[in-house]
């Protein structure tokens, strides 16, 4: 990565690594708190189609965290209808850099065509990729043409790129943490994965209830994720106003 505003490295050095996270999730004051243009009609839309999106606290943080990163190679798993990444094209545009790549990744056919459109708008089309496609397809994909490009393989271009400097994982509860558990390969030494931590099941939850019991599940499985990420990974928890925004750092 690029990452202009990190630590140099012998600075680096000096701090352990979860510093190094703690520093990349702190807010940036020279930064604006008000939502790009885009990004608020954008907002409009999710409201009028009933859907979901992080908090603007969170996805403030984020784009805080990539501005100090500036990332050469970025995936964003669950795209939607680009709410977010209107957020990320827009601090792009306002520093003047551009990645190598950056993947956003969509289940829906629908809405990668309003990502399109959001991509043209910021004339992104040279290095933005739009996939759609479940992910777990995906990743086979990407790890057979790995494997594939390293026998000598002419095979093309990669459905996901196989390496990434910051890795943006936005799913439900109930496959969260095996979404985040697949894309953590994918990280480039010193690459942070940022997600949103699930919410904690609440009350009883009837056993003939699916899909509360997919999110006590997807829960559960969340908590083995942590407690077996933690040799392997620092990982720092930033409580804001509508969620919780979780980071994780090769050790």
């Amino acid at each position: 990565m690029r990452g202009q505003n990190m630590p140099e490295e012998e600075n680096a050095n000096a701090l352990s690594k979860d510093e190094v996270l703690s520093s990349i999730l702190s807010p940036d004051q020279n930064r604006s708190r008000d939502e790009p243009v885009i990004a608020a009609n954008i907002s409009a839309q999710l409201s009028h189609m009933g859907l979901d999106t992080w908090s603007i606290s969170v996805i403030r943080r984020l784009r805080d965290a990539i501005g100090r990163i500036r990332p050469e190679r970025i995936i964003e798993i669950g795209g939607g209808i680009g709410h977010r990444s209107a957020w990320i094209f827009d601090l792009i545009e306002q520093d003047d850099w551009k990645p190598i790549r950056y993947d956003i990744v969509e289940n829906g056919a629908k809405f990668g065509v309003i990502i399109h459109r959001l991509m043209t708008r910021y004339g992104a089309e040279d290095w933005t990729k739009i996939v759609v496609g479940e992910l777990d397809s995906l990743i086979a994909e990407t790890n057979a043409w790995s494997a594939a490009s390293k026998s000598g393989i002419e095979v093309g271009d990669s459905p996901i790129q196989p390496l990434a400097d910051v890795i943006i994982v936005d799913a439900k509860d109930s496959i969260l943490a095996n979404q985040v558990g697949q894309m953590l390969p994918l990280l480039k030494k010193g690459g942070v994965l940022f997600t949103l931590e699930p919410s904690v099941p609440a009350g009883d939850i009837d056993k003939n209830d699916e899909k509360g019991m997919a999110r006590v599940e997807g829960f559960n499985s969340w908590i083995n994720l942590i407690q077996s990420k933690t040799e392997t990974h620092h990982i720092a928890f930033n409580p804001l106003f509508g969620g919780t925004l979780v980071a994780f750092l090769e050790k």
